[in-house]
């Protein structure tokens, strides 16, 4: 997700947050299952009490779904939700709506970072009111969280370079940043870097810093293309923010042309995202990689209700395909499972995309 104060601008999601708060961290079972250990002590409203959301932005249709989906899993999860707040992808507006659900008295929080520094001083205002924080999709540089539900940014960035490279033999690809304020948007670009470098140095990589901006991508892509016209592949690292804005600008240049036709871009983008998945079947793009918008609310709700219990959690794979990580920080982050969506499974049920409209 996006990292620093840029009003309305569109930007995208992505990230994950930090790990067990002192007196009332998670408690994974043996190999990290997520069936707990039992915990002792209590943190939050010893595991009742309101429970606030906090959302990065809306304007990205992968973030509006999150938050379709996050009443229906609290539900399930039997978390008792507010109703979610926006944070316009404003970072000093979702400190003060950190606040103002502290104030509110809410048990327990669900964040999206929007920056992954700026996020600390939210999470230090909750730690001193006793309240633990789950973080959704970015993980904060500092700062007591309990968990941090994200799927593997670095994986993104290397399966975008290998489809890449698998398709394009050399020449110019793009990449279309993400902020990086934003421990996603530094681990999607480096990860896309180094995976060229060391596997497909035929290839010339060529950056646009978009700060999860949909305004800046498209006037840069169009800047870009204009002195390099000879471009053949494209990154997007946040298909809810990038996609439109890409396609229009290819479209106006002539340069949009159906997979398996000459002069054809391979563009492979990040979300997963029923737009995107459209776009693969039109042939307008190639591929991406599906994050889970459904295991995001899912997951952030069962944390958030493990931490208000005092429950803790260690490293190791879970009982849902994934695996719990410490961080180089110390904080701890359930990796969820981000495939890699082409032509050839655009159209699994299975995929969270295919069960929105």
């Amino acid at each position: 997700m996006p990292g620093r104060t840029v009003g309305k601008r569109n930007r995208f999601r992505t990230v994950g947050v930090m790990a067990v708060a002192a007196g009332a961290s998670l408690a994974l079972a043996a190999c990290g299952s997520t069936k707990d250990t039992g915990g002792s002590g209590s943190a939050g409203g010893g595991g009742t009490g309101k429970v606030g959301v906090i959302l990065p932005l809306l304007t990205s249709p992968f973030w509006q779904s999150y938050n379709d989906y996050v009443p229906k899993m609290a539900t399930s999860e039997g978390v008792d939700a507010l109703k979610t707040v926006n944070s316009n992808s404003d970072p000093s507006q979702q400190i003060t709506d950190i606040s103002n659900q502290l104030n509110q008295g809410v048990k327990g929080l669900v964040v999206a970072p929007l920056d992954s520094a700026a996020i600390e001083a939210g999470l230090d205002q909750a730690d001193r009111k006793g309240v633990p924080v789950v973080a959704v999709d970015v993980a904060p540089d500092k700062g007591k969280v309990a968990m941090v539900v994200r799927a593997d940014n670095v994986a993104y960035g290397t399966k975008a370079c290998d489809y890449l490279g698998q398709h394009v033999t050399s020449g110019k690809v793009v990449q279309i940043m993400g902020d990086l304020a934003s421990v996603n948007g530094r681990d999607r670009s480096q990860a896309f870097r180094d995976c060229v470098k060391k596997k497909y140095p035929k290839l010339k990589v060529l950056e646009i810093p978009a700060k999860w901006e949909s305004d800046t991508a498209a006037s840069q892509l169009g800047t870009l293309l204009n002195a390099n016209p000879d471009i053949k592949g494209i990154y997007l690292q946040a298909g809810g923010v990038y996609l439109a804005p890409t396609l229009q600008t290819l479209k106006a240049k002539g340069l949009l042309k159906k997979a398996g036709s000459a002069g054809h871009i391979t563009i492979v983008s990040n979300d997963g995202i029923p737009q995107e998945f459209d776009a693969i079947r039109r042939g307008e793009i190639d591929a991406t990689v599906s994050q889970p918008a459904d295991a995001y609310a899912k997951y952030g709700m069962y944390y958030i209700k493990a931490a208000m219990e005092g429950k803790t959690f260690k490293p190791g794979p879970t009982d849902h395909d994934s695996t719990i990580v410490k961080l180089p920080s110390g904080i701890l982050e359930d990796q969820l499972p981000a495939p890699l969506v082409t032509k050839d499974n655009v159209d699994d049920p299975k995929l969270w995309g295919n069960t929105v409209k």
